[in-house]
């Protein structure tokens, strides 16, 4: 992956992608809180897509954040089903939030509502996924730019 020239002036061009697809239903809000669900684990299930640790000039320390770009869309239930499914299906380190998660208040019982539905019967609202450039623009197919 090409990520810094040695000058450090080159464009940063990335061999992998980050992508959260959205329902397109959603209320505002929910995009927010969704998204940021979906990204949290990424980070700690796959360590290369954090950078560094970040400082200001009088030297405050920040936490790192993810190295490259998070690309937004939304689509349709039914792109999204289909989404959900392609990333499933071909391994690649995906997130998933339902609809069933607005209702519950914490971390176990979000697994719980998750655990209690087969794939192919949960209700998405959100997928993240991680991965390749090819691979991950098949999965999102049909999906668009979040506006």
């Amino acid at each position: 992956m090409n990520t810094e020239s040695p000058t450090g002036t080159a464009p940063i061009r990335f061999d992998t992608k980050i992508a959260v697809v959205l329902r397109e239903d959603l209320e505002p809000w929910q995009r927010l809180n969704v998204t940021a669900f979906l990204v949290s684990g990424l980070g700690t299930t796959v360590p290369e897509v954090i950078g560094e640790p970040y400082e200001d000039a009088d030297g405050t320390p920040y936490l790192p954040m993810f190295r490259q770009p998070v690309l937004v869309f939304e689509a349709t239930k039914d792109t999204l089903k289909a989404a959900h499914s392609r990333a499933v299906s071909r391994s690649l380190p995906c997130s998933v939030f339902t609809s069933d998660l607005f209702a519950t208040g914490n971390d176990r019982d979000n697994r719980a509502a998750v655990r209690a539905v087969g794939a192919g019967e949960l209700d998405v609202v959100g997928v993240a996924v991680y991965g390749a450039k090819n691979p991950v623009d098949r999965v999102i197919k049909g999906s668009r730019m979040h506006p």
